[in-house]
């Protein structure tokens, strides 16, 4: 079973002018596995996010979003418990993704550090300095992992301690019960 060979495309192809910032980008992560054997290659996604404006009127001010358009949490208003909820998943969401993101990079790390000669000469010295290194960064990893937590027990105790007004507020919203026919009164 044989596939067909990949044609490449020049960076100017389709006519659009967008750069080719990461066109190497799978050969670089994948470069440090060569110590590792040529059987191993770890599957790597790389996402690039061009967000960015072109710096005019429809960029700022409230029309979209206001101040906080490029945030990745909706602004911190909150009014309605509906809001809190919508904030507390945001950052839960937010830290979620952090935390895989930092522990990918904390071990992408650790292997291109482990193959780094130690100047000793000890055995397995270059490994354990790549372990401290990237420990710091295993650590950022699950400070987001427990700041996604926090975030979704902080909505959960909000549900607990206001309650009562929450109920309240339901109760009063529900629609009205529709006319019922009473078969006795004839």
């Amino acid at each position: 079973m044989s596939t067909p060979p990949r044609t490449h495309r020049p960076s100017g192809s389709n006519g659009s002018a967008k750069s080719n910032k990461f066109a190497n980008a799978g050969a670089a992560a994948g470069g440090f596995i060569g110590g590792m054997g040529s059987s191993f290659t770890p599957p790597i996604n790389i996402t690039y996010n061009n967000n960015r404006g072109n710096g005019g009127p429809a960029n700022r001010g409230a029309g979209s979003g206001g101040p906080h358009s490029q945030a990745l949490l909706p602004a911190p208003e909150f009014t309605s418990p509906a809001q809190v909820r919508n904030y507390c998943n945001h950052l839960r969401a937010v830290c979620v993704t952090l935390s895989i993101e930092v522990a990918m990079g904390a071990e992408i790390l650790k292997g291109v550090l482990s193959t780094v000669p130690d100047p000793e000469g000890r055995l397995g010295g270059s490994r354990m300095r790549a372990n401290r290194v990237s420990r710091k960064l295993r650590k950022s990893a699950d400070a987001a992992r427990d700041a996604a937590k926090n975030a979704a027990a902080t909505y959960a105790l909000f549900q607990q301690q206001y309650e009562e007004e929450i109920n309240r507020v339901r109760h009063r919203a529900r629609r009205p019960q529709q006319p019922q026919m009473n078969w006795a009164q004839q």
